[in-house]
């Protein structure tokens, strides 16, 4: 069963057009601009690395999983004002994961969950391989365990 994976963050273009509303206009679509006041602390879900110390980054809601499933679901997420679309190598573990205390989600082709588990960052790698073993897994998202957002997702390579 093929282990290697690829890691994906938030596609920028879902909603760009949001970047250059203003702040009444973002209240209508529950965002804001807020500045990061701490390093780690806002992770961005498009470039999956941290904003640094007074970087401008847009809180949002998001549909992370917009599943034809009960396991639809969203939650906020962060995205820096500049950020660039991360470009990850297979099996490349982004620099924002590996100090966190994760939750792994992994979801069958029906979309429903099927596996999840609490692990450290240093132990993503492993965590991911371990359930790719499973040939029910079609996906997994990656969520910080203590809020609960989501992080990114987790595909075959």
């Amino acid at each position: 069963m093929k282990t290697d994976f690829k890691i994906n963050g938030i596609d920028k273009h879902s909603f760009s057009e949001l970047l250059n509303l203003n702040e009444r206009e973002l209240e209508n679509h529950n965002a804001k601009w807020i500045t990061a006041d701490a390093n780690p602390g806002y992770p961005c879900r498009v470039s999956l690395i941290e904003a640094n110390i007074g970087e401008r980054v847009l809180v949002l809601p998001y549909l992370h999983h917009n599943a034809d499933s009960p396991y639809r679901a969203s939650g906020p997420i962060f995205v820096r004002e500049n950020a660039i679309e991360a470009k990850l190598d297979i099996n490349e573990i982004p620099e924002i994961l590996r100090e966190r205390q994760l939750s792994i989600r992994a979801y069958n082709k029906q979309q429903i969950m099927i596996h999840a588990e609490i692990l450290q960052g240093s132990e993503l790698e492993p965590g991911i391989r371990k359930q790719l073993l499973n040939h029910e897994v079609e996906y997994i998202h990656i969520h910080n365990a203590n809020p609960g957002c989501f992080n990114c997702s987790v595909h075959r390579a």
